[in-house]
């Protein structure tokens, strides 16, 4: 446009998201999707799938670090990790920060991702080659149907429901999830924009609530993405609160926005058509706050 490159993303019907762009760095078609690797002027360099940002340079970091640290920092002692997903290397990257985890599983369907963003966008996956990570290159669904009892952190670090990823956002999966997991297990999972993504949003909630005996959804400003507001859901089979701080080198997470995220505004604790408030916990219960007001 006007001699200028721009990627241009239909976000939806009525809103469109463009992006100057310096230079296509890589693109590339995979037997899954379209993959490239853009220079942007505002977000620095980014992931881009079916003409899609997954993340960016800018500001991928506050993603990765959510997903990551956020229950990391509940499971009070993990050793296995397992990223479905996360071709970018970021979540991994971000796992790999803490000894006491021996084995991080990336299971990413499409090599051609990993591949790109090791080469072209080091600035997201630090150019990944800690040996406790394995990557493996097949179908995440069919992967965890085959693992039990065998994970500590389970992290879903998916594209949008379409395409590749689609079988990632369903009940079955999780449920596979939850066997996959020991016996004091958590996952956790990116639940989309709770503002344009709502529906999908509340329909991830409430498959944890089926599964899980702790569901808890937390919030983190990623500009990004639709709205800049992303939500993440997080189900646990025993463990609930943060055990300890993040004293690593970190960005976006530390203690305070550990203690912070899980604070929702009203209109993220009631979906539609659902007659109850959205829970923060999963012993759902109403508590009473030290002002003798409902809290959730």
């Amino acid at each position: 446009m006007d001699d200028d490159l721009w990627l241009v993303e239909d976000e939806r019907d009525n809103m469109k998201v463009s992006y100057r762009i310096k230079e296509v760095l890589f693109a590339e078609s995979s037997d899954f999707q379209h993959v490239m690797i853009l220079d942007s002027y505002d977000f620095g360099r980014m992931l881009v799938l079916d003409g899609v940002v997954q993340t960016t340079s800018m500001d991928g970091h506050i993603y990765n670090e959510m997903l990551a640290h956020v229950p990391l920092a509940i499971h009070p002692a993990p050793e296995r990790v397992l990223v479905v997903g996360g071709g970018n290397c970021g979540a991994a990257r971000e796992v790999a920060k803490y000894d006491e985890v021996r084995e991080i599983d990336v299971i990413e369907i499409d090599e051609l991702v990993v591949s790109a963003c090791r080469e072209h966008l080091s600035a997201v996956s630090g150019n990944l080659s800690d040996t406790r990570v394995n990557f493996i290159h097949a179908d995440g669904v069919e992967f965890v149907k085959s693992k039990k009892n065998r994970y500590d952190v389970v992290m879903v670090d998916s594209s949008d429901p379409a395409g590749p990823s689609a079988r990632l956002f369903e009940h079955a999966f999780y449920r596979d999830i939850y066997d996959a997991l020991r016996v004091d297990g958590l996952v956790v999972r990116q639940s989309q924009s709770p503002l344009f993504h709502r529906e999908d949003m509340c329909r991830i909630v409430r498959h944890f609530e089926q599964i899980f005996p702790i569901t808890r959804v937390y919030g983190a400003t990623i500009p990004t993405y639709p709205g800049a507001f992303w939500s993440f859901t997080l189900g646990s089979k025993k463990h609930r609160d943060p055990a300890h701080r993040v004293d690593l080198a970190t960005k976006y997470v530390d203690g305070a926005v550990l203690r912070s995220c899980f604070d929702l505004p009203p209109f993220l604790r009631i979906p539609p058509n659902r007659p109850e408030p959205l829970r923060r916990g999963g012993d759902h219960r109403r508590t009473r706050s030290a002002a003798g007001q409902d809290s959730l």
